[in-house]
């Protein structure tokens, strides 16, 4: 096996991660980092809830609203407006091969304080866009890196590192944030733009945005074993008496990024999520027009993101807790299935202006993607382990998301040439069940394709 320890993009001298987590502090010896007692991982999920909500929201929750009035002001076609959004996912995969070695050595204080300067500042110029070049400059490219700088990269690798036994359910939770991104930034932008104009409203989630992030950064720790502690908040009487073999097992048998990439798992993984996760960043975008076209109002329209955003809050802790309990990659298919069923769904309920049927079809899309986000991070841990895990996401980000971040310039112009997203959705909808086939006979890396 190569060894870890000298891997150049996830390891330094200041990096104390080479320390096994199971070897136990002295019985008795305080727990530092935590208040009253509580394991300061918790916190970490708080923070990373709030980061998600903020990165996701400005990058993806936002855009739809200012879709018609943006085209219709400055005369741009729809691919023209998408395509900042596809230049961003494709920066977003790259800038991530980067944030996550970062990660891994120095967890993502700086990297927050960082990126939410870069971000705001590039909402804020938003409001001042005059062309095109500067639309996707701002939107496709600065204001993405700022998002990755304090987004679900950071802080759902940070997470994992924290926590195993109950990996799954922590990350649930964390990543309520994207979903209740959706049900308060949506609304929040659309009344925004019929209020104050578009620009006015960029100026806005500007300031709000840095208003939220900036203390929040402060919260930040890489790893628990930097401060005393043990994942899952384990005592030193715990670990002592073998309670930390779950996070000791993970530890140890985590790949570094070169290894990864040279097995099969690895790309099967990206390319799964990279076609299930289609679905979000184009329904996001594309929704609002969508239903307009279908002569709902905007206000209508903004309200199906909330209606998918409620159960893709509710139910992570549920989908949590299977992933901790089930097999992952049969929990997986399910998010999958339910993906594609749901954009069959949308397309025959508005295509018949069936209300009822819609408003369902698009909370039935919400249950699928409530699943994604911490589908996908608990896979990549179980798969490579916590140890390198920002640089092994990472480097399977330029894979996942090159895919998904097509889709979104696709539909564009299949909508200029056609006429309406019918076929596209439900492209995107088969594209989700082939995802899903893939993950299901993909296997983790054995004994024997480690050691190689």
């Amino acid at each position: 096996m190569v060894d870890a320890a000298a891997e150049p993009d996830t390891s330094s001298a200041a990096d104390s991660s080479h320390l096994p987590p199971s070897a136990p502090l002295e019985p008795g010896t305080p727990q530092k980092g935590g208040i009253r007692g509580w394991y300061y991982g918790y916190w970490l999920v708080v923070a990373a809830f709030i980061a998600q909500f903020v990165s996701v929201g400005a990058q993806n929750y936002v855009i739809g609203s200012f879709l018609t009035p943006m085209t219709e002001e400055l005369d741009w076609s729809r691919t023209e407006f998408t395509f900042a959004r596809t230049i961003g996912q494709f920066i977003m995969a790259f800038t991530g091969v980067f944030i996550g070695g970062l990660v891994d050595q120095h967890g993502g204080k700086w990297l927050m304080r960082g990126g939410i300067v870069v971000m705001t500042a590039a909402m804020f110029a938003l409001g001042s866009v005059q062309e095109l070049w500067q639309w996707l400059l701002l939107n496709g490219l600065i204001l993405t890196i700022g998002a990755a700088m304090i987004g679900n990269l950071v802080v759902n690798v940070t997470i994992s590192k924290w926590f195993v036994e109950r990996r799954g359910r922590m990350v649930g939770f964390a990543s309520m944030g994207v979903s209740f991104a959706g049900i308060a930034i949506t609304p929040f932008s659309a009344y925004l733009v019929e209020a104050f104009g578009w620009r006015d409203s960029w100026r806005i989630l500007a300031v709000c945005a840095a208003i939220v992030i900036v203390p929040l950064s402060f919260a930040m720790r890489r790893a628990p074993e930097d401060h005393g502690l043990h994942p899952d908040g384990k005592s030193a009487e715990q670990i002592a008496q073998g309670g930390g073999r779950a996070a000791a097992f993970d530890f140890a048998s985590s790949l570094t990024r070169a290894e990864a990439v040279r097995l099969p798992a690895f790309y099967i993984v990206a390319i799964s999520f990279g076609l299930g996760t289609i679905s979000i960043g184009a329904l996001l975008i594309h929704t609002i027009p969508f239903m307009e076209d279908a002569g709902f109002s905007k206000n209508t329209a903004a309200a199906m993101i909330t209606v998918t955003s409620i159960p893709a809050l509710l139910l992570k802790p549920a989908w949590g807790y299977f992933m901790d309990k089930a097999d992952i990659q049969k929990i997986s298919l399910i998010g999958f299935v339910l993906n594609a069923v749901a954009l069959l769904l949308i397309v025959i309920s508005v295509r018949a202006d069936t209300f009822p049927l819609i408003v369902f079809s698009f909370a039935l899309l919400g249950c699928g993607w409530s699943g994604f986000i911490p589908l996908q991070e608990v896979v990549w841990a179980s798969f490579f382990g916590r140890r390198y895990l920002g640089a092994v996401r990472s480097a399977g980000l330029p894979v996942a998301l090159s895919i998904s971040a097509s889709a979104p310039l696709l539909i564009a112009v299949y909508f200029d040439h056609i006429g309406d997203y019918n076929g596209a959705f439900l492209g995107i909808a088969a594209l989700s069940l082939i995802g899903g086939a893939l993950l299901t006979f993909a296997h983790p890396p054995t004994r024997v394709e480690r050691d190689l």
